[in-house]
């Protein structure tokens, strides 16, 4: 699923606004040990964005590279701007951002995706971080994740990924190291646990 799919869908698909959880047996790299939002699920497909994986370049990285600030500002950022957190939010279109935000900043190119928390992928809200002027509770990552029609059916289906109702708290919270383990322990499961049941048919 595309982000010109999300922008047009007309109604939430029942992986909307889920976590999926990556089973130890899972075997592409790029989601071992993953916690995905998914923010549009429909017979099209399905599109999210891992939340759990940190990526090297900041805020202030982000600025210098869109030309949007000079060497020199970069130390009056204000120190939530440069703070904000970039996350890698999968391998589609990892050189493009999308900002996951709290509903108290909207624009033209905002989409809602769930009654709180709306995806804006647009240059205006990285000037409205970068002058402080930004949502509340927001990260950005670089690229997404995305299932072909059926795909993540399947992949459900066949084992590769728990699923849950997503919690907003762990959407936005900072701490990427335990996030995979806090995930599973809001099922009251663990990796251990996990680890036991994939290895057995």
């Amino acid at each position: 699923m595309s982000l010109s799919t999300l922008k047009n869908r007309r109604e939430r698909g029942f992986f909307d606004g889920q976590f999926l959880i990556a089973m130890p047996g899972i075997e592409d790299r790029n989601f071992a040990r993953t916690v995905i939002y998914i923010c549009a699920h429909s017979d099209a497909g399905a599109m999210g964005f891992v939340i759990n994986r940190p990526q090297s370049l900041t805020f202030t990285d982000v600025l210098l590279h869109l030309d949007m600030i000079k060497q020199e500002d970069s130390i009056v950022l204000p120190q939530r701007a440069r703070d904000f957190p970039i996350q890698t939010g999968g391998p589609v279109e990892s050189g493009r951002g999308f900002v996951l935000h709290s509903d108290d900043y909207s624009s033209d190119s905002s989409i809602p995706v769930s009654d709180d928390i709306c995806l804006t992928a647009t240059l205006d809200i990285v000037r409205a971080i970068s002058k402080g002027n930004g949502p509340t509770r927001a990260t950005m990552l670089l690229g997404y994740s995305s299932w072909a029609a059926g795909q993540l059916e399947n992949e459900v289906v066949n084992n590769g990924w728990l699923t849950c109702p997503a919690n907003e708290e762990l959407i936005f919270d900072r701490s990427l190291d335990d996030k995979y383990e806090r995930a599973l322990a809001g099922m009251g499961v663990t990796a251990a646990m996990l680890s036991a049941e994939a290895g057995h048919a």
